[in-house]
């Protein structure tokens, strides 16, 4: 069964925050995602998700100064303790909201980063995901992982897919899973269902966009029925988060989903 969640912070966007939920719904949507949920009141957005009878399916821990170009502190050496801080304010939220699971982002190296400067951001990543998975486990709830591709961010610390499994394996938690984006993955790797396969024990969330453009599913090079299918012979049961910018008003791009319960129709 293909389970499709709305990021609502790349869809919708004809609506105020709190309204994207009920807009969601009525596409067709049982499960929204977005990048934070900060600015909010997490009882606020919790009423949001129970009048639109709504998942909250993940969201992402505190990214640092997000305006000031920060892209997450996971793996930032000197900035471990507002890390553990942002670990638990997500959890707080993801408490609150009922969400199974928050991705924790790795970060940016410096531009022009050495040998040294990027063992270094690995230690700390290393070290900062087993704190996270620990406090996770003790409210049952997973921490993602997610490989960005370096086109779109630049410097970012996690970009492959195989650097993604052999982090998961060094830091061992059961808890800690992969966060698979098709659209980075394919920028960064290709042969995707081959990826899938390898690492489908792992994939904790799916994401999905057009490539290269980050549009509708159905608009790029990737064949997403495909995809799809493949899916349901591995058995996954999961979420898959439409995280793409609609090229025009998100609910008439939403053609390329009424195969799996979505509605273009207003």
């Amino acid at each position: 069964m293909i389970r499709l969640a709305a990021n609502l912070s790349m869809l919708f966007n004809e609506h105020a925050f709190l309204d994207r939920f009920a807009a969601a719904a009525s596409a067709g949507f049982k499960g929204v995602e977005y990048l934070f949920p900060y600015a909010f009141d997490a009882e606020d957005i919790k009423h949001a998700l129970q009048e639109a009878q709504l998942e909250q399916v993940l969201f992402n821990l505190p990214p640092g100064d997000w305006e000031a170009g920060e892209r997450g502190l996971a793996s930032l050496p000197g900035r471990e303790g507002e890390f553990r801080d942002s670990v638990i304010e997500a959890l707080r939220y993801a408490e609150a909201l009922n969400c199974p699971r928050v991705h924790a982002m790795a970060g940016l190296l410096p531009e022009g980063a050495d040998a040294a400067t990027q063992a270094e951001h690995h230690a700390t990543y290393i070290r900062n995901l087993r704190f996270a998975a620990s406090e996770a486990a003790k409210v049952g709830r997973e921490i993602l992982i997610e490989p960005i591709n370096t086109r779109d961010m630049p410097g970012f610390f996690l970009s492959r897919q195989t650097q993604a499994m052999a982090v998961l394996e060094e830091v061992g938690a059961e808890n800690l899973k992969l966060q698979f984006d098709l659209y980075h993955c394919q920028i960064m790797d290709g042969d995707l269902i081959r990826h899938l396969e390898r690492q489908f024990n792992a994939i904790g969330h799916i994401q999905i966009a057009g490539v290269p453009e980050r549009h509708e599913p159905n608009v790029g090079e990737v064949h997403y029925p495909a995809i799809f299918e493949r899916l349901r012979a591995l058995g996954y049961t999961g979420w898959i988060g439409c995280e793409y910018r609609p090229r025009a008003e998100t609910r008439a791009g939403l053609v390329w989903g009424e195969p799996w319960g979505l509605t273009a129709q207003g």
